[in-house]
């Protein structure tokens, strides 16, 4: 089998889980916080195809995300620069769940560019470095600058496309982690 095949099984897999987990859920359960500040389930649907976008169109491929070029921030009512990442507790307790139906169709539109990526990739793509946008500076307890933190892998186009299946897998594992704290065991 061949490395984008693996690569591909695994965002197939993550969707089933994901698909599997949500089914039946109210919108009240897509927008429940186990505490204000803490992630929904919307919230972290939205983050992962957020996500998704982000490395797999802007940074991988360096075309326009699905976010902007179909006006998802529009239809989502949230600023263009929205990343769907690294809210305040506030920003978390203010996030209103969009509709499921929107929160699908925009991952669906993500992963479909993400297959056709996918379909015609090769081993040399796939070793390819990536130049990765400067990272913000941190800043240190006592306030001051602190050098930026260092991408947890190296920006090639095959970890990257890794380290997005793990980032993803890990929210789905959260999803049904949620759900079964507002339901119960297999519920």
């Amino acid at each position: 089998m061949e490395g984008k095949e693996l690569i591909k099984f695994g965002f197939e897999n993550i969707k089933r889980s994901v698909d599997r987990t949500i089914e039946g859920l109210t919108k009240e359960e897509l927008a429940w916080h186990p505490r204000s500040d803490a992630n929904s389930i919307g919230l972290i649907l939205f983050h992962m195809a957020r996500s998704e976008d982000t490395f797999v169109n802007a940074r991988i491929q360096g075309k326009q995300s699905v976010w902007e070029s179909g006006k998802w921030y529009v239809k989502f009512n949230k600023a263009m620069t929205d990343g769907g990442a690294h809210y305040t507790a506030e920003q978390v307790a203010g996030f209103v769940v969009p509709e499921i139906k929107d929160l699908q169709a925009y991952a669906d539109a993500v992963r479909k560019e993400t297959t056709g990526y996918l379909k015609d990739v090769t081993a040399k793509e796939l070793d390819r470095k990536v130049e990765l946008p400067p990272m913000p500076h941190a800043q240190n307890a006592d306030g001051k600058s602190a050098p930026p933190p260092r991408a947890p892998f190296e920006p090639i186009v095959g970890l990257m496309l890794q380290f997005t299946v793990a980032h993803l897998s890990q929210h789905a594992g959260e999803i049904s982690y949620i759900r079964g704290l507002k339901r119960g065991m297999d519920k």
